[in-house]
């Protein structure tokens, strides 16, 4: 038997080695020159790397910490010690803020709906995470999610109770009806871009519950110590596609343009020329797999024109060492102001360098994508030093814009608009005869995180298999 996977992320790289260890025959087909997908390294130094893509894991992602393991890699911990550095603009309207209710087709008086231009407040500093907010209005901001959250069909979101209404609520319309505080709407939007790299305007309020769900609950995805952004993959995440390729029949630089489906077998057309197989895996975005010609025509599209990509510009400043280690500070921060939303201390484990993280995320991640490379490099380097005045100027600056990523469509993961899940929210997973469907998006279970990346792929490999004639396994 022979099976062709399109796309050499996690996902198609875990179908591929389940099938190849089951006797299969598996050819991986990818668009770009690399692996990995939405994981992406970059060396700093020589010799140490960080992850300009997928990059935190928990102790609730069993697969991948599984995986990690057998791939003899390890993890180190997110370091958290010491205070955070927070610039909220109190009493004026931020950038996130702001480009919310620019973009949201909202009620007048919705997110950030004052008009004017952004006034940059002075930089404070807290102990822990816990922004100078008023901590009720915060409170019951969460309240509200938490009570959203617990009501989604983890399995199936299209079940929900109201999920039609859900499903055609906007987020952004969502906040104008039950967010009062000034202080709770100035955070949402700093908040949903840390999480999911969403502007308001762009999700349904079921695709936020759910992907809280799917993650493991609020608590669980905003924490670091016992949360979900606890460890990460030791030297980058990158490690792990580029270690599942070495064994594997992978082909780079073929980007797939058609599948057409027989009783006896696919062929897959690429810029590579044509192949023959029993079966294929799509594993990849679903904006990307909806552009795939397939014939006999699926009977539900993958994505729609609200289906928006994950909007993450992931930024690097590399300096001599974690300096602001020696202040006191953690190198977490948030800031309604941007470019960088939010920043944190990504530096290698062996002290070779410090590197601050910045997150530019939602609308913000769209204005910054279309600056100069100089007007990027200068805006986030400005803003880091307002942050940490005892900055010196970066030894290093690398930015990865996943906006405007060609085959990838966005990072964190695709973001589901209004009316998404009640449309293609049945079909993600069902096989299309010989074609089946792999990637995060297709995961019920940590949906967007390398987690569900990993078990996605499981599930495709497994249902091919469940169709497979009796083949000796590779590891017999």
């Amino acid at each position: 038997m022979r099976v062709l996977i399109v796309g050499a992320g996690l996902a198609g790289l875990t179908a591929a080695r389940r099938l190849a260890d089951a006797g299969v025959e598996a050819t991986v087909l990818e668009a770009r020159d690399r692996v990995g997908g939405r994981t992406r390294g970059i060396e700093v130094a020589p010799g140490a790397w960080v992850d300009a893509g997928a990059a935190y894991l928990g102790d609730r992602h069993t697969e991948l910490n599984a995986l990690i393991a057998e791939l003899d890699l390890k993890t180190c911990p997110t370091g958290m010690v010491g205070a955070s550095r927070f610039e909220l603009g109190a009493g004026e309207t931020g950038a996130a803020e702001s480009s919310t209710a620019q973009n949201s087709g909202a009620e007048p008086g919705g997110v950030g709906a004052k008009p004017g231009g952004v006034q940059t407040g002075a930089a404070e500093t807290r102990p822990g995470r816990f922004p100078p907010l008023n901590a009720v209005a915060l409170g019951e901001l969460f309240d509200l999610l938490a009570d959203l959250t617990a009501k989604v069909h983890p399995e199936a979101p299209w079940l929900t109770p109201d999920a039609a209404e859900l499903d055609a609520t906007t987020v952004a319309q969502w906040v104008y009806r039950n967010l009062r505080h000034p202080d709770a709407r100035r955070f949402f939007p700093l908040f949903l871009g840390e999480m999911m790299a969403a502007d308001p305007a762009d999700i349904s309020v079921l695709h936020m519950a759910f992907y809280l769900r799917s993650g493991g609950g609020l608590r669980y995805l905003n924490a670091f110590e016992g949360g979900a952004q606890q460890d990460r993959v030791d030297g980058g995440a990158h490690q792990l596609c580029e270690r599942l390729a070495a064994d594997l029949d992978v082909r780079r630089g073929e980007v797939v343009h058609r599948i057409q489906a027989t009783d006896s077998g696919v062929t897959v057309s690429s810029t590579g020329g044509e192949q023959h197989a029993d079966a294929v895996i799509v594993a990849i975005p679903p904006v990307l797999a909806d552009a795939i010609d397939v014939d006999p025509a699926l009977p539900a599209p993958r994505a729609t024109s609200r289906t928006a990509p994950g909007c993450a510009v992931k930024v690097q400043l590399v300096y001599p060492e974690p300096i602001w280690r020696d202040h006191g500070l953690s190198g977490w921060s948030v800031n309604a102001n941007g470019p960088l939303l939010s920043t944190v201390d990504d530096s290698p484990s062996d002290g070779t360098v410090g590197v601050l993280t910045g997150f530019v995320t939602g609308a913000e991640a769209h204005r910054y994508a279309a600056l100069a490379p100089s007007e990027q490099r200068a805006s986030a380097v400005a803003q880091a030093a307002r942050l940490f005045p005892f900055l010196p100027d970066p030894v290093g600056f690398h930015l990865t814009d996943w906006v405007n990523e060609p085959y990838s469509r966005g990072c964190y993961a695709a973001l589901f608009g209004p009316g998404d899940w009640m449309s293609l929210g049945p079909g993600l997973t069902e096989p299309h005869g010989r074609v089946h469907w792999a990637g995060t998006e297709t995961s019920t279970e940590f949906f967007g995180l390398m987690e569900g990346a990993i078990r996605s792929g499981h599930r495709a490999a497994t249902e091919v298999l469940a169709h497979a004639p009796a083949t000796p396994s590779r590891r017999s």
